[in-house]
């Protein structure tokens, strides 16, 4: 069955409760009526960063519950997991016999090797795109006493899966259809972009063999019922190539473009990209990450995304910064901010329902990460802690915490929209951007006779949603 048009909640399995059964005694006592679908961050076994460092994808770790845990939350909600496919983790049987066996391992050639790739130059490693303060190589031992070197664009204990090669496919294969048994409806594939390694490249999106692979992804989920949901930081031009291919691609240009326009007073940058943006998108205004920019370099003029990165710099914990393989320690632009979105919006509560509102009219089906349904603030305490910046936006909320913060005034209007966004039939028709000026953003949705409606003075951060009541075919009016 396809997705549910409705709004889904981004969450870890142990930060809205302890685990995955408290995640859905909370879901089922709370937001039932509010939800449509669930998407839950890592629950795997994982020997690094938050859970991105798979051992398999075939067992839940069991500090989170089991499986049982998860085909409950499937039965009733649209569900969507990370399938982490540029790396495994170095502690995973298929690692570690490689390790045993060396070349003769039956997964010898899952992983990138890096001397088998030819001789790589200063100027092939000045190209390449890193996510650490090192290049993405390193150097292991085998039990025969040879060494060779395996790529690791993410930490040293997450190793790249190679994509030239079929070992890959095949267990990707067996992990998809293993996650569709269990009732996985949509599958985020997270960091795809590191799968193409070509050297005189960035081996980020290398066009076109990121393609191939992504279509490879979306005909074989589709043999078990799983839509793609593939994950990339980068021009918008890439969003719209997803689209293309029949894969939902996500909107994370809304984000930067929402805060602009209520931070600058502005919204004419938001509506040129609402006119032209896919219509099968994944909203989202805040994610497990930071609020990302490149995602809007060449939609936002570059004195205005100095004017944001500005204004929210000064709210948010460090910033993550791009960086190059063949100088570690040199630093380029920003690559995200680390904000709660609520906080970035300088905890100014009517901002931070209208921009709610903003993004349940923008065509998609709009996800709300879980900090953000609680209207959370930084957490600089947990950051601090961990050594981990986007920590900052990544709290720990026990059972009585989050059902706490679900009766704040605030939270309790978010939830109303979100009921609305799930309801009125006018979501299953036809977007139309209304025109307004620069500083008002008008957006509607229209299905036969049912019309919704939206209004925002930036000014004020007033909105206001007009809309025929499907039950007793009424105009009613409802500030948010």
């Amino acid at each position: 069955m396809p997705l549910r048009n409705a709004v889904q909640l981004i969450t870890y399995p142990d930060r809205l409760g302890r685990n995955l059964g408290e995640l859905y005694q909370l879901l089922d006592q709370h937001l039932a009526d509010a939800l449509g679908g669930v998407h839950i961050l890592p629950l795997y076994p994982s020997n690094a960063d938050g859970g991105f460092s798979p051992l398999t994808h075939t067992e839940v770790d069991p500090r989170y519950g089991d499986w049982a845990d998860v085909e409950r939350i499937s039965a009733r909600f649209d569900l969507c997991v990370d399938l982490i496919i540029s790396h495994i983790a170095d502690e995973s049987p298929e690692f570690l016999d490689f390790l045993a066996n060396g070349q003769a391992s039956a997964h010898a050639e899952l992983f990138v090797q890096v001397d088998k790739l030819g001789e790589i130059g200063l100027e092939d490693l000045a190209k390449i795109h890193i996510r650490k303060e090192k290049e993405p190589f390193r150097r292991v031992q085998l039990a025969d006493g040879s060494q060779c070197r395996v790529w690791c664009t993410f930490t040293e204990r997450q190793i790249d899966l190679n994509y030239e090669s079929p070992q890959t496919y095949r267990l990707m294969e067996q992990y998809m259809a293993f996650l569709a048994a269990r009732g996985v409806k949509l599958l985020r594939l997270d960091a795809f972009g590191y799968t193409t390694k070509r050297i005189g490249s960035s081996c980020f999106l290398v066009e076109p063999d990121v393609y191939r692979i992504l279509e490879w992804f979306r005909e074989t989920g589709a043999k078990y019922g799983a839509e793609m949901l593939p994950e990339v930081h980068d021009h918008i031009s890439y969003q719209y190539a997803i689209s293309r291919r029949n894969m939902r691609p996500y909107a994370f240009a809304l984000p930067p473009l929402v805060l602009h326009a209520f931070l600058a007073g502005n919204s004419r940058y938001l509506k040129q990209w609402l006119r032209m943006c896919p219509r099968n998108q994944i909203t989202v205004l805040d994610t497990h990450d930071g609020i990302c920019i490149p995602d809007v370099e060449g939609v936002l003029p570059e004195a205005e995304i100095r004017y944001l990165v500005d204004e929210v710099s000064t709210r948010s914990a460090d910033p993550i910064m791009r960086r190059s393989a063949v100088n570690v320690h040199s630093v380029g632009a920003i690559y995200q901010l680390t904000c709660t979105f609520f906080e970035a919006l300088m905890r100014n509560e009517e901002a931070y329902i209208a921009a709610r509102a903003i993004q349940f009219f923008t065509p998609g089906i709009p996800q709300v990460y879980y900090v953000g349904l609680l209207a959370g603030c930084n957490d600089f305490e947990l950051a601090e802690r961990s050594g981990e910046a986007r920590d900052v936006n990544r709290h720990h909320y026990g059972l009585d915490e989050a059902q706490a913060a679900l009766q704040r005034p605030v939270v309790q209007r978010l939830l109303a929209l979100m009921r609305l966004r799930n309801r009125h039939p006018a979501f299953a028709g036809r977007f139309e951007l209304i025109q307004s000026s620069d500083s008002s953003l008008a957006m509607a949705w229209r299905h036969g006779e049912h019309y919704c409606r939206l209004q925002v003075e930036l000014s004020t951060s007033q909105a206001i949603i007009h809309y025929l009541d499907p039950i007793d075919g009424r105009e009613r009016q409802l500030r948010c």
